[in-house]
């Protein structure tokens, strides 16, 4: 027999956490059933790790280390990057040019939810790019310093709060159009010259300085030494953490949800 209580617990407004990790889940599917995001965050960089291990087109040198052990930490932050930022980015501008985001600001989730939605969808998605490459790391050889992995998870964190307050920066000042061709062009660009896959001090010219303090550099960096040495450099992080702040700040001041 249905009471009144139970009326009345059926028709209650969900949580604001259940609300939060409702949003999660729709963000964390959207972004795993669209095949162009796979091949984005999955599948490029699976292709690179294994084109750079088993490839020498591209002169690296390893420090003695072997190439599947210095290359496997950059395309990680490669897919970070790929995540955090350009997917990030693309979703946002084109829910915003539709009026998703304004429609969504308006109920009961709310603005701070659906941004909390997102970041945590952010972490979702990184978390099986982490599990997926990583395998395939191992199969072709990685073997990642085990004292490393919780500065690396860390590092990881500090690179995706930076660079998702990148992508909410640009997707909420721009054009959906603008950031479609920013956002993939930005990631070309940090991924060749920006620390990540290459190391700072590897690059040509004044790349080589430059580098160090881009959030590319740091996040490329503070990986390779995490899972090659179990330490990391102690600029990574203030760089990091520098950028996350200086950009989430923009982010705050200059977003526009419709």
């Amino acid at each position: 027999m249905t009471t009144v209580t139970d009326v009345r617990r059926a028709s209650a407004p969900a949580s604001p956490a259940r609300r939060v990790l409702s949003q999660t889940a729709f963000e964390t599917q959207a972004i795993l059933r669209n095949a162009e995001q796979l091949m984005v965050t999955l599948a490029l960089p699976a292709l690179i790790l294994i084109g750079l291990t088993r490839s020498d087109l591209v002169e690296l040198s390893t420090g003695g280390a072997a190439r599947i052990d210095f290359v496997a930490p950059g395309v990680i932050a490669l897919a970070v990057m790929s995540t955090s930022f350009t997917s990030q980015a693309i979703a946002t501008a084109f829910d915003r040019r539709n009026g998703v985001l304004r429609l969504l600001a308006t109920t009961p989730l709310g603005r701070g939810g659906l941004l909390a939605g997102k970041i945590l969808a952010v972490f979702a998605v990184e978390l099986v790019q982490i599990v997926v490459l990583g395998a395939l790391a191992v199969a072709l050889g990685w073997r990642p310093d085990p004292a490393g992995i919780p500065l690396a998870l860390l590092t990881i964190v500090l690179g995706t709060a930076a660079f998702t307050s990148l992508a909410l920066l640009i997707a909420g000042t721009l054009r959906s159009e603008a950031v479609l061709a920013v956002a993939n062009l930005l990631l070309v660009l940090l991924a060749v010259g920006g620390g990540v896959l290459v190391p700072a001090e590897q690059l040509p010219g004044p790349l080589a300085g430059l580098a160090l303090f881009l959030p590319s550099g740091a996040l490329g960096e503070g990986l390779r030494q995490a899972l090659l040495a179990g330490s990391v450099p102690g600029w990574t992080a203030p760089v990091l953490v520098a950028w996350a702040g200086a950009l989430g700040w923009g982010a705050a001041r200059l977003f526009r949800w419709h």
